[in-house]
């Protein structure tokens, strides 16, 4: 059982929020009162003094940051242990998937350029960290595994993405990633990919949509944003420059 024990309203507040977002039964008492027998994970506030049960799990919750704290509860009920593994699934929204063994801790769907911020800020507390990408969405995993400074795997993500029934829209990237960071694969430090000519016709398409003239940039500048040197609205701008 999860018990939340603690005096700060606001961490309380914080902390049964967000438990029951995501179904997680949680009793709350106060930190004099008298603990469940089946109690194994008790959350109280940083710093706070809390007589818990000598064989519960003790995670301190920092006002206004009461994520970590639910995670690490969440984590020790679970009994989740073994290695923080993170699964990426490329491509336009990657998702995320964060496992402690083979536990699911958090899931993320996010923006390319965002992928390393929250790898990085998900891994940061682990001691031996490491991240599986799927070898799809060739360009995208590329700039992603540069921008990652934890050991990373290369996986055949062959048959990741599942059958999304009624309902499921959306879910398949992250989805994928689970499946990805339970996938071994191949320790590289970096890709190198050349762009493929309908890659680049893609990039080219973009260009066209986003732009106010109808106008596709270049083959170099599409060569440029594919390695990550540009974003389609900075090859846009450098596009427009050279018609003034």
């Amino acid at each position: 059982m999860l018990v939340v024990a603690t005096e700060n309203f606001e961490v309380y507040h914080e902390l049964v929020t967000d438990l029951r977002e995501r179904d997680v039964p949680v009793t709350t008492i106060d930190p004099g009162g008298e603990f469940p027998a089946d109690t194994s994970v008790v959350v109280t506030a940083d710093g706070e003094t809390v007589d818990t049960p000598p064989d519960a799990t003790v995670v301190e919750a920092t006002p206004g940051e009461p994520r970590a704290a639910v995670e690490a509860a969440v984590t020790a009920l679970r009994g989740a242990t073994g290695q923080t593994t993170v699964g990426i699934d490329p491509g336009e929204r990657p998702g995320i998937a964060v496992l402690r063994g083979d536990v699911v801790v958090a899931t993320f769907q996010v923006d390319p350029a965002a992928v390393a911020e929250v790898v990085h800020r998900e891994t940061a507390d682990a001691p031996d960290p490491l991240v599986r990408i799927g070898d799809g969405a060739r360009l995208v995993g590329a700039r992603i595994v540069d921008d990652l400074s934890v050991p990373v795997e290369l996986v055949d993500e062959t048959g990741t993405t599942p059958y999304l029934g009624a309902g499921t829209r959306g879910l398949g990237d992250v989805i994928a990633a689970v499946n990805i960071a339970r996938r071994e694969g191949d320790r590289i430090d970096s890709r190198d990919v050349d762009p493929t000519t309908g890659e680049l016709t893609r990039i080219q398409d973009r260009s066209r949509e986003a732009g106010e003239t109808n106008r596709a940039i270049d083959t170099d500048l599409a060569h440029r944003v594919a390695g990550g040197e540009l974003s389609i609205d900075e090859a846009l701008d450098e596009h427009r420059s050279r018609d003034r």
